[in-house]
């Protein structure tokens, strides 16, 4: 491994003790340690779990910027302290072998962490440099980097992406951006600027008009759902109601996942007040005609341009740019 982590003599020995116990003797955990204590979390990562905990070492704390662990340790600062780490532990004793075949994994935050394998183990861009430390009640994976949440509301995270300005926009012209802003939390099925490109000409502008800030609202609220829901989890479900009112369909189709006939072109994407799932196609509710969900029809779209799967905005979920959005908090 790149970094020998002291303490750890073998697993068999290792295992006698919970997890706290574990990264105390191992003297390279001083500063998680100290954050668990600081957050209250003691009683919690000692208790019957099990929990994977993904553990940054103490030079993984001193990459934070000058500053940033003394102020997370203020008592003022609990509850953002707590947010952070767990967001570093997995419910569950997951070990190596399985983490490999993971794309990601809930963490007991309610956030999702990001699993790469193409160039070593990466957990949000952090390497994996020790894996399967058992303990009494987990199991530890040393890494090198503190991964950071995301802190940015839904409203933050669509115009950090910078695709979304038309949703923005319709969202303020019918009251809904506060809401989506500070409330939650909620899974939003977001359409790109070219998804409402698709849209008759004309479309749009008319329904930014203040006259018409019922429909638009009505339009924007069938994109919403109550509560946080992931892609594996919205595809086992199939149906979901929106605040809306009506039901959207989400689906496999030739491969491809839908929601009604809009494809989810990137999913799972966190904000600290729900999840993002990206659409390429605005998303109508049902008319009293028909009672099924239907989406902007491939037919009055055969002009339009499709939105690819590899939006680069999307990528700023590594923890190096996580570490810069913190450097910019006011610590």
């Amino acid at each position: 491994m790149a970094l020998t982590v002291t303490g750890f003599s073998g697993s068999a020995q290792a295992e006698t003790k919970d997890i706290v116990d574990t990264a105390v003797s191992a003297n390279s955990f001083g500063t998680l340690v100290t954050a668990v204590k600081a957050a209250g979390l003691v009683e919690t990562l000692k208790g019957d779990g099990p929990f994977t905990v993904f553990a940054p070492t103490d030079e993984a704390f001193a990459k934070l910027p000058k500053g940033t662990v003394e102020t997370l340790l203020k008592p003022e600062n609990k509850e953002l302290l707590t947010s952070i780490l767990t967001y570093h532990v997995v419910a569950g004793e997951v070990k190596a072998a399985d983490v490999v075949k993971l794309t990601g994994a809930a963490t007991v935050n309610g956030q999702h962490v990001d699993v790469s394998t193409a160039d070593g183990v990466m957990i949000d861009g952090a390497n994996v440099v020790m894996t399967d430390i058992l303990c009494s009640n987990g199991v530890i994976h040393v890494i090198d980097a503190v991964i950071l949440p995301e802190d940015k509301s839904i409203v933050g995270v669509a115009q950090e992406a910078e695709v979304f300005k038309t949703l923005i926009a319709a969202a303020s012209a019918a009251g809904l951006a506060g809401v989506l802003d500070q409330e939650g939390p909620f899974t939003v099925f977001a359409p790109t600027d070219e998804a409402f490109a698709k849209l008759p000409e004309g479309t749009v502008e008319n329904l930014l008009k203040p006259e018409n800030k019922n429909q638009l609202a009505a339009i924007l609220k069938y994109h919403v759902v109550a509560g946080k829901v992931y892609a594996a989890d919205a595809l086992k479900a199939k149906h979901a109601k929106t605040l809306e009112g009506n039901a959207v369909t989400i689906s496999i189709n030739e491969g491809a996942a839908q929601v009604n006939n809009a494809n989810l072109i990137k999913t799972d994407i966190d904000a600290s007040n729900g999840v993002i799932h990206v659409i390429d196609s605005v998303l109508l509710p049902p008319t009293k005609q028909k009672s099924h969900s239907k989406s902007v029809s491939q037919k009055s779209c055969q002009s339009a341009t499709h939105v690819t799967t590899s939006t680069p905005q999307w990528h700023s979920r590594q923890a190096n740019t996580r570490s810069r959005r913190l450097m910019r908090r006011s610590y």
